[in-house]
């Protein structure tokens, strides 16, 4: 199994295609092959905060319903899901920029681009696990003890990572670096936090990079854990990479 699997993409849909085809996909009807065989896999967040959300989501869509690439959702695509569903959720931290999107289409394009998104959610599983049990893709990780798992502490924990049940300043949870503390010999392959480089702890990875905050958008190339990026088109914003003690 040979996985080209990328970072949280936030409504960067330029960056997005760029990534694909330096990866060497090549557009067929609504979806990209690989002249390799090789497949694409998201680890979630696909939408929110970026200028491109609807577009992103189609494109991902159509790649998982041809079988051209594995997903699991992020915390910003679990939100965007209940909001659909039409939960009270608050339309802040990235979901108004999806919100404005989706205001300016038709009705039915409306309708079209809903019944897409839920169903690529609905039909993905939290996490992944992949390649004889040697490769799990979980959009904030997860401990190696709740591999196999699926119950509501499992979701919240794939979803927004090992929280505390604290809150910074800036109103996001408290997040433990469960990372440190990872023991298994598969490879967890996440995003969530945005770093300046791919962050490689134990056997986890790091791959998002913060495109949406004018980082890059990455790919790791599995198994051959080499990484493939292109540069970010939005402005650059500091204070929004977490630095880590170690």
């Amino acid at each position: 199994m040979k996985l080209d699997i990328i970072g949280d993409i936030h409504g960067c849909y330029e960056e997005l295609i760029s990534l694909i085809t330096k990866l060497g996909y090549e557009k067929q009807d609504t979806s990209y092959i690989h002249p390799k065989g090789r497949k694409l896999a998201f680890v979630g967040d696909l939408t929110d905060r970026g200028p491109n959300s609807i577009a992103v989501i189609k494109t991902v869509a159509e790649l998982v319903l041809s079988n051209h690439a594995f997903y699991c959702p992020g915390n910003h695509c679990d939100k965007l899901y209940r909001y659909f569903l039409g939960r009270k959720v608050q339309i802040t931290h990235g979901l108004e920029t999806t919100v404005e999107e989706l205001k300016q289409l038709s009705k039915s394009e409306h309708q079209k681009i809903r019944h897409q998104f839920m169903t690529l959610v609905e039909q993905s599983p939290l996490y992944h696990v992949l390649d004889h049990n040697n490769l799990i893709i979980a959009h904030a990780g997860i401990r190696s003890d709740l591999i196999g798992q699926t119950n509501k502490k499992v979701k919240t924990f794939v979803l927004y990572g090992d929280i505390t049940g604290e809150t910074n300043k800036d109103g996001t949870p408290v997040r433990r670096d469960w990372a440190q503390k990872h023991q298994g010999k598969e490879w967890i392959i996440y995003g969530h936090t945005p770093v300046r480089k791919p962050r490689f702890v134990h056997h986890s990875v790091n791959i998002d990079t913060g495109c949406v905050f004018g980082g890059a958008l990455t790919a790791l190339q599995y198994p051959e854990m080499t990484f493939v990026q292109v540069p970010s088109n939005q402005p650059y914003v500091e204070e929004k990479f977490r630095t880590f003690d170690h």
